[in-house]
């Protein structure tokens, strides 16, 4: 349970990350060499965070699977909180 926990917290930092490094690249307020260097952050930021959504997505189709078969669903956020 606490690697998941670690996962989750992990992904929202990478997210939260990501974030401040396009705010700050669009603000425009870093040199060349440091928007570059942002950039390369992001780039592995983002892969970071596309490999957790992945992730997260094979676990939830395992979940879903019944009797050998994967059984589709909608995710509904409202209903599951």
């Amino acid at each position: 349970m606490a690697a998941r926990k670690k996962a989750a917290l992990d992904f929202e930092q990478s997210l939260t990350d990501l974030q401040n490094l396009v705010e700050r690249l669009e603000n425009g307020e870093l040199s060349l060499e440091d928007s570059l260097t942002a950039f390369e952050q992001g780039v592995r930021l983002t892969r970071d965070c596309q490999a957790a959504l992945a992730q997260a997505e094979q676990k939830v189709q395992i979940l879903m699977e019944r009797d050998g078969e994967l059984e589709e669903a909608p995710f509904d956020a409202e209903q599951s909180a």
